[in-house]
């Protein structure tokens, strides 16, 4: 099994960043007003490692 991109929504100020970076791994829940990761298993790398680089609370990583 490979990595997964995970959100901390714990630290997610959801200022949805992520989810106009890549919004079709990352979308924005409006009940929980975070972000929330919609395709865990994949995606455009570079997209998601750029919405984890924008992310002004470092919430986004990638798990084995």
């Amino acid at each position: 099994m490979g990595r997964r991109v995970v959100i901390d929504t714990e630290d997610c100020v959801g200022c949805e960043t992520c989810v106009e970076l890549c919004g079709d791994v990352f979308a924005f829940n409006e009940a929980e007003e975070k972000a929330e990761v919609i395709l865990p298993e994949g995606g455009p790398e570079d997209c998601i490692e750029e919405a984890m680089s924008s992310c002004p609370v470092e919430c986004i990583h990638w798990e084995e």
